[in-house]
């Protein structure tokens, strides 16, 4: 009942917390912005293996998501853990 509220943390203390800040971070952004960009597939031609473009294009934003991920966490994963 007396128990005071907890403090809220600066923004400055929030960095100090959490080392793991890093601008490879920053390349996750792509496989967000990409898919939304609608000129690279609102078409139906090329046709791969008689898939239309939008769809196996969307195949290849998800390949570019995995891609992506994986990049960053190999260039920002913790040696020596």
């Amino acid at each position: 009942m007396g128990e005071p509220a907890p403090t809220p943390s600066s923004p400055d203390g929030d960095r100090a917390e959490n080392p793991d800040r890093s601008p490879w971070n920053w390349l996750l952004i792509i496989p967000v912005v990409v898919p939304l960009i609608t000129v690279l597939f609102n078409h139906s031609t090329p046709k791969l293996f008689g898939f239309p473009l939008f769809y196996w294009l969307q195949l290849a934003f998800i390949v570019l998501g995995v891609g992506a991920t994986t990049l960053v966490y190999q260039l920002t994963k913790k040696r020596g853990r």
